[in-house]
């Protein structure tokens, strides 16, 4: 299957403002690229390749004064199938997890495992570890949020998510991630392009997408608490502790988001 991935977003900045993007492909689908998607600025300017503590592609800029349109239109091989349900992945004791996980086991910014581990232990530890609480953790975020993107708000945690019940698929995610890590299964953020393929097309505007992936069974595993069911067509961009270290975008001063799409369609 090819799909059609790519975005486009206009700045104005009322004077020239660092910015730090995180927009290309993960590295490890870069193979799958058959269209490079490469990131076009209009006016043009310099750009500075890195990558991060997490192996993200990153890119620095200096938005000019005024406008800018920050876009790519990319094509991409995936196979088309379905998020895997690693039904029989055990869960790992905390002393025989590789050492490169156990950052996502501690609280972040956005998750507050110390803070909602009470509840954790109280609701999932009856359940049989490994994939089968996973899945608890996961149905029960699903059920316990009602999706709204009147309900986004950048600067809601996993706690602020559990409470209000409302909130966007970064606030699913945050709070399974949460959950997950209070019951010592690493979780990681993941964010990335996610189509409406296989599934009815959606009125609302196409967005990226946030999901997670738990280290189970010696590796790492897709869940979407949002979704709830595997779906297909997913195209990582990045991953972190949590959605701070994923960010699309950060800018070093004052600026204006004009316009924002992002497309992902079957080819």
């Amino acid at each position: 299957m090819r799909i059609r991935i790519g975005y486009e977003m206009v700045f104005t900045c009322p004077k020239p403002t660092p910015m730090i993007l995180t927009l290309n492909v993960h590295f490890s689908r870069v193979s799958d690229l058959i269209q490079a998607d490469h990131i076009i600025t209009r006016p043009a300017v310099p750009m500075t390749p890195y990558r991060d503590g997490f192996g993200n592609w990153c890119s620095r800029i200096v938005a000019p004064a005024g406008e800018i349109s920050i876009f790519t239109d990319a094509l991409i091989m995936d196979s088309g199938l379905p998020d895997q349900m690693p039904t029989d992945a055990v869960q790992h004791p905390v002393e025989e997890l590789p050492a490169e996980t156990l950052v996502y086991l501690l609280g972040s910014r956005y998750c507050e495992t110390d803070r909602l581990s009470e509840m954790a232990w109280e609701r999932f530890a009856q359940i049989p570890s490994g994939w089968p609480r996973v899945q608890a953790i996961s149905d029960f975020v699903h059920h316990h949020i009602l999706f709204g993107y009147q309900y986004a708000r950048a600067t809601k945690t996993a706690l602020e998510a559990y409470h209000e019940r409302r909130g966007v698929c970064r606030d699913y995610t945050h709070l399974a991630i949460a959950l997950c890590r209070c019951m010592n299964i690493p979780a990681r953020y993941c964010t990335g392009y996610l189509g409406d393929i296989g599934v009815p097309v959606s009125p609302d505007p196409m967005d990226f997408s946030a999901w997670m992936e738990v280290y189970l069974g010696g590796r790492w595993h897709v869940l979407d608490p949002r979704n709830r069911v595997p779906r297909i067509g997913r195209v990582l961009i990045a991953q972190g502790r949590d959605a701070a270290d994923v960010a699309i975008s950060n800018a070093f001063g004052p600026n204006i988001l004009k316009s924002f799409r992002v497309w992902t369609d079957e080819a």
